[in-house]
Order: structure tokens, then C-alpha cells, then sequence
């Protein structure tokens, strides 16, 4: 161990975790201090894994441990909230699986939390480095796709089928999280609907709608109960349109050099005031790198350069706001809630 290495606890050892610790461990500037959980099995793997870590059932030891830099959150849903402000009002950075919470007021707590011990709050919005998200966001930014139009998200799948979340919470912070990071505004209005069909009082399916201060809509239809296994993203622009395909091996992203203008002017004939593009398909190689080692490597570079994630706290507590309003909505019959409101 070196002096300027990051010094990690990961707390949560059971289904995603053990994918945390292995990178955090595999990296050049840190360092897997402790692994932490409750179940004995889990521990007995971590002792066998990475025998140099401190391998504990109580939290307590990583808080009080004034060594310890950064304290990594994967445990239940639930329990995000709680652990994570112990780690930042212990004076540890904090890495916190998504959603950081589960009301918008509880992220906004962590936020000013994080802010007031002068420590990085990141949330493990996965998608948001992968490369070929990275290579959408890299279009829009540049103009390639004009002005954007819309764009929806579907993420469906025939289980697995939680009894604690609904399929909002359960798939929705992914999609919503790049949704919100393309667009690169504030959602302002949303509004749900979805179906029980298993279970009493829990979606498994859920249709979504996000509109943005800048005007872009984003629709959200994920689901546990569907025949097809699908994680797309699709932009549509003025000028050109881009698809992320998470199921495709060797291609990610599609460009498709097709759009749509009008001049917006009243006009007696269709084709005078509508005008249709249609141009070729090009693919862009994307490269291979794991995005949860990207995302590993990013928050312990923000740590040693004091640099703000880019899945933040103000990141992760958009996203709560989206999935907080939507429940909200849900329970509403589908009506539409202002972020504002929340």
C-alpha cells in the first residue's frame, strides 16, 4: 500500500456488491479496506477473496476508523439513506448504490449533508459511464442530432419479480438517470401509470412520462413481466436519431441519419411546411471498458483531485424527484406532479 492510495469499505455484500469490491480491490490508486455485511456467508467469501481487508458485521468499525477515506453503500434499497449520511457525517466520501434514497426529501438530506462535512457524494448511476451513453451524450452536446425532439426508454424482461419494490424503483433509476443526464435539464413534470397483476400494491409494469425545463419529453416503460429481454434508449432529433441497444454485443449505438423539420408556417400542402430526411445508418465502434470499473476509477479520481462526480448528489437527487413524483402519480390515477411539489 502506498500513501496517496484511497483507502474503501464496501458495506453490502450480497447481490452487488461483491461486483464493488472486486473493482475497488483491482485498482491501481485504492485500496479495499473492509467489507462489511451481516450474513456470515457473504463474509466468509470476502475473508476468502481479500484476505489484506478488515472483514466485519459492524458498521460501526468502518465509521470509527479515521483511515478509512471512502465508505461504498450497497445494501437494500431501504437502508441507502440511513448508512449513507452515517458515512458522510463520519467525515467519509460516500459512494451510494442507486437510488441514493427513497424520497426526494431524504436526497435533498443527504445533498446538504455532504456538503456541510466538505465530502463527495456519488451515486452508482451505472449507465452514465458507459461508453456508448458517453457517446450519445458526445452527439447531442455537438449538435449532431439538432434539436432534440423526445426520447423513451424501454427495460423489460420476464422477471426477476421483487417483493419489496415495484418495478419503478426496482429498474426504473437506471433509465431515468440517462434520460436525465442526455438531456442535461431539470425535470419538471411527470406523470405514471401502471398495473398489479402478481401482487397486491407492487407495478410490474409501469409506463412513465418526464418533461424537461427545456422542452424534451422522456418516456419510461420498464417491466418484469414481458416476453422480450430489452434495454434500449432512443434519441430523436430534428436531424438525426440515435439508439442505444444494451443487448446488442458489437452494436451499442445506432445512427440514423433521418429527421423531420417544419417551417411552422401555415401552409395549404403537406410537403410545403413538412420536410422529411432520410439518410444512411452508421454504427460508431464503441469501445469495450467495464462501466463499473469507469465509474470505480472515476470516484476515487474525484477523491484525490477534488472534482465533482458526475453522477453527484444533485444528480441522484433528479432522479429521486422523477421516481418520488411518479409513485406519487401512481397513486393518483395518473396524475401529473410537478417536481416542484415534492
Amino acid at each position: 500500500m502506498t500513501a496517496d492510495k484511497v483507502r474503501v469499505g464496501v458495506v453490502g455484500l450480497g447481490y452487488w456488491g461483491p461486483n464493488l469490491a472486486r473493482n475497488f480491490d483491482r485498482l491501481e490508486g485504492a485500496e479495499l479496506a473492509y467489507c462489511c455485511d451481516l450474513d456470515e456467508g457473504n463474509l466468509a467469501k470476502a475473508r476468502s477473496l481479500y484476505p489484506q481487508a478488515t472483514v466485519t458485521d459492524d458498521y460501526a468499525h468502518l465509521l470509527a476508523d479515521d483511515a478509512l477515506d471512502a465508505i461504498v453503500v450497497a445494501t437494500s434499497v431501504p437502508t441507502h439513506y440511513k448508512l449513507g449520511k452515517l458515512a458522510i457525517e463520519a467525515g467519509k466520501h460516500a459512494f451510494v448504490e442507486k437510488p441514493i434514497a427513497l424520497k426526494a426529501a431524504d436526497a435533498q438530506d443527504l445533498l446538504d449533508t455532504a456538503e456541510e462535512y466538505g465530502v463527495k457524494l456519488m451515486v452508482g448511476h451505472l449507465l452514465e459511464y458507459h461508453p456508448a451513453v458517453a457517446k450519445m451524450k458526445e452527439l447531442i452536446d455537438a449538435g449532431e442530432l439538432g434539436r432534440v425532439y423526445y426520447a423513451y426508454a424501454n427495460r423489460l424482461n420476464l422477471g426477476k419479480v421483487r417483493t419489496d419494490e415495484n418495478a419503478l424503483w426496482s429498474l426504473g433509476p437506471h433509465d431515468v438517470s440517462v434520460l436525465n443526464y442526455l438531456t442535461g435539464d431539470e425535470p419538471v413534470e411527470v406523470s405514471a401509470r401502471g398495473e398489479c397483476y402478481l401482487q397486491d400494491e407492487v407495478e410490474d409494469v409501469v409506463f412513465g412520462y418526464i418533461r424537461y425545463e427545456n422542452g424534451m419529453v422522456g418516456h419510461l416503460h420498464v417491466s418484469w413481466l414481458d416476453p422480450h429481454k430489452s434495454r434500449k434508449i432512443t434519441v430523436v432529433g430534428e436531424r438525426k436519431m440515435v439508439v442505444f441497444d444494451d443487448m446488442e454485443s458489437d452494436r451499442k449505438i445506432t445512427v440514423y441519419d433521418k429527421g423531420a423539420t417544419t417551417t411552422r408556417t401555415k401552409f395549404e400542402t403537406y410537403g410545403e411546411f413538412v420536410t422529411l430526411h432520410f439518410g444512411d445508418i452508421h454504427i460508431p465502434k464503441i469501445g469495450n471498458d467495464e462501466p463499473l470499473r469507469i465509474e470505480c476509477q472515476h470516484f476515487v479520481d474525484c477523491i484525490n483531485d477534488d472534482a465533482t462526480p458526475r453522477s453527484d448528489g444533485r444528480d441522484a437527487l433528479n432522479v429521486v424527484k422523477v421516481l418520488d413524483a411518479m409513485e406519487i402519480s401512481l397513486r393518483e390515477g395518473g396524475r401529473p406532479v410537478k417536481t416542484s411539489e415534492l
